[in-house]
């Protein structure tokens, strides 16, 4: 299972991380996932990994299970 989100498709950002000196070295920022049940169009849940920023607008627009 890749670490995307299954509702936006969001995934890891890569990037430089810089010290004091501005050297830099590669790295990635990934997605903060987590476990939700949201409601579909039959009026059952579906379990699907969203991320954090997705949950919380999913909660403001009352779309959580």
């Amino acid at each position: 299972m890749s670490r995307k989100d299954q509702l936006t498709e969001r995934g890891q950002m890569t990037g430089n991380t810089r010290s004091f000196a501005m050297n830099h070295s590669r790295r990635n920022w990934k997605v903060n996932l987590q476990p939700a049940k949201i409601k579909t169009s039959k009026n059952s849940s579906k379990r699907v990994m969203i991320s954090t920023k997705t949950l919380k607008t999913l909660k403001k627009n009352n779309k959580l299970a």
